[in-house]
């Protein structure tokens, strides 16, 4: 076990209890999903069916149902409460609501709400025609079989387009918890290139990835902490210290990070990975075999042998 694996059994816990206090502590990934949001506008894909992986509290499945009022959405998470969050963002289903969609049904379709692991998607093969991810694959637990998973759900022509951090995302509170100990205190996050290889691993074709840096400023260290904790982001290191850290070890802690003050707020970087990729044909397996359908049937009319 490494110290980039993590506890799935906490990653839930954390985020059911943060569901009540996300939205008030999300704006990095409010301004992130708006980012990932506007990529949109360059793609002439009018999908049909659409999933939102790890939807939290809705924020960017309630624009998605927007952009695409005439799709059936789903929106998949791990945590219970941040789906029933989700739910109170749509719009509600009151009597007035039906009736509009007993007139005019396909211009109000459903929005199902799924509890599920995105390792593990409960969704039949191709029934997608667009996978959406906002800041929620730093979670996987296999990044790369999830994007095979991805690839298994999404149609022919379907397209993936998502947005995760990368590695040097909080490297300031990474930095100045080394000065403490050893023990991971932040999650490891996987480089652009590595994530890029691991589509095309997965079937993807022409996958297109981006990173920028964005940097929040603090006038101190509580406040970056509250706001992690208030969005579920904390520690989730399988090989993580268990247990609140000491007034010593919190004193320290603070001081290291007073080193990287600057124009008198404290950093804190994230680095933000945009990528989209397509499904394809789908023609091929996944060790490189092109599969070709027959229809024997046909084949033997042509043929005269039927």
């Amino acid at each position: 076990m490494t110290d980039a694996e993590l506890d799935f059994v906490e990653v839930r816990r954390a985020f059911d209890r943060a569901a009540a206090t996300y939205d008030a502590h999300a704006v990095l990934q409010c301004e992130v999903c708006d980012r990932l949001l506007a990529r949109l506008d360059f793609m002439t894909l009018q999908p049909g069916r659409v999933l939102d992986v790890g939807s939290g509290t809705g924020y960017g499945l309630a624009h998605l149902r927007t952009r695409y009022a005439a799709a059936e959405l789903c929106a998949l998470d791990i945590a219970p409460a941040m789906l029933e969050a989700a739910r109170e963002r749509l719009p509600q289903s009151g009597w007035a609501q039906r009736a509009r969609s007993r007139l005019a049904p396909s211009s109000a379709r459903a929005t199902h709400l799924v509890c599920a692991d995105m390792d593990r998607l409960p969704l039949a093969a191709s029934s997608m025609n667009l996978v959406w991810s906002s800041l929620a694959l730093q979670w996987a637990h296999d990044l790369e079989a999830t994007l095979k998973g991805f690839h298994q759900v999404l149609a022919p022509g379907g397209l993936l387009i998502f947005a995760t951090f990368g590695p040097d995302t909080l490297k300031e509170l990474r930095t100045a918890f080394s000065a403490i100990d050893d023990a991971p205190h932040v999650n490891r996050f996987i480089d652009l290139h590595d994530i890029g290889d691991m589509l095309i691993h997965a079937g993807f074709a022409s996958p297109v990835m981006e990173m920028e840096m964005l940097t929040l400023t603090y006038a101190d260290l509580k406040t970056l902490m509250r706001d992690l904790k208030g969005i579920g982001a904390h520690n989730a290191a399988a090989s993580r210290r268990r247990g609140l850290l000491g007034k010593s070890a919190w004193a320290r802690l603070e001081q290291a990070y007073e080193l990287q003050r600057r124009d008198d707020r404290l950093p804190a970087t994230f680095e933000v990975i945009y990528g989209h990729a397509w499904a394809g044909d789908k023609s091929r397996r996944e060790d490189g075999r092109q599969v070709i359908e027959f229809n024997i049937g046909q084949r033997r009319r042509k043929l005269g042998l039927a």
